[in-house]
């Protein structure tokens, strides 16, 4: 059996991370952890996020989309276990964006999406909003102490939305409310066997060295969006944009942090900050301009809400 992509999901709180560090030995696999905390946006972002949703959003969709480029790379040394989807991004940007900024966002997404791999199994952990709110309160990271609770809510109602009618890849829903995976061995014993039974596996043993070379077959990407109607030059220049995009997100990042006044996280330079959006939006209003060429969209992957 060629080695699987096991991809934990759920609400902000409910555990997804300490699973996979935990199924981690016993599966015998990597890890893909999500990067959340290198977004320089977040913690503005739950002070006020009407006016950085939009930079916190596309920074995480592009630093994301890089993270899962290693998925391939990593499965060739065993199975993996991320604790994301790379669909929760989209889940995130329609609960905080809208207008123009949403319809550049989805044109981007779109596109980056069918350049991921898709799991051989989601496992999307279930909980009550009141256990979600105590596990934030008790692991204490410094954004989170002022989440509302009616935000968690609506996070909790629109994972279940978005569960209720998947069918993107295998999904195995657990309850998490009732289980203790961390003090109870016998719960996380169980967790493991429902996983095991989902991905049709038993004890997984590692390959043999290579000593052949091989075909190697991947899901069609961009080498295949070229190949039925993207010439070299609009490739080129698809790659291009997308780089200057992602360049000038960071730099707004930059611009917004360093002109924030000490104590006062919401005091920042009009003119600085203005030039630096105004700068990330001309490039992605580019990068979205580029995606309806013809063959952009030949291979997407059906969406789900």
């Amino acid at each position: 059996m060629r080695p699987f992509l096991l991809a934990i999901e759920g609400v902000i709180g409910v555990g997804k991370t300490t699973l996979a560090r935990l199924l981690q030995p016993r599966l015998g696999t990597g890890l893909l952890l999500e990067a959340f905390e290198e977004n320089p946006f977040l913690s503005d972002f739950y002070a006020d996020r009407e006016r950085y949703a939009f930079q916190t959003q596309m920074f995480f969709l592009l630093s994301r989309y890089r993270q899962q480029q290693m998925a391939p790379r990593l499965l060739e040394q065993g199975p993996l276990i991320a604790d994301y989807t790379f669909g929760k991004d989209r889940l995130f940007a329609q609960m905080t964006l809208s207008g123009d900024e949403l319809d550049i966002y989805q044109q981007l997404y779109r596109v980056l999406a069918d350049r991921t791999p898709l799991p051989d199994l989601v496992v999307y952990l279930r909980a009550d909003t009141d256990l979600l709110m105590w596990r934030i309160a008790t692991r204490d990271r410094i954004y989170e102490r002022d989440m509302e609770r009616t935000y968690i809510e609506n996070l909790r109602q629109a994972y279940e939305r978005h569960f209720a009618d998947y069918t993107l890849t295998p999904l195995l829903v657990i309850e998490a409310n009732d289980l203790d995976y961390v003090q109870n061995p016998t719960d996380l014993d169980w967790i493991e066997g429902q996983i095991r039974s989902a991905l049709g596996i038993g004890a997984y043993q590692r390959p043999l060295p290579k000593i052949a070379s091989a075909t190697i077959t991947s899901r069609p990407g961009i080498s295949t969006w070229a190949e039925n109607g993207g010439s070299g030059n609009t490739l080129q220049a698809l790659l291009s944009s997308f780089l200057h995009a992602n360049e000038a997100l960071a730099r707004l990042g930059i611009a917004l942090a360093q002109s924030a006044q000490p104590g006062d996280r919401q005091v920042v330079e009009r003119e600085t900050a203005s030039s630096a959006i105004s700068d990330a939006m001309d490039h992605l209003k580019r990068l979205a301009a580029m995606i309806e060429l013809p063959g952009a969209t030949a291979h997407q992957h059906p969406t789900t809400e």
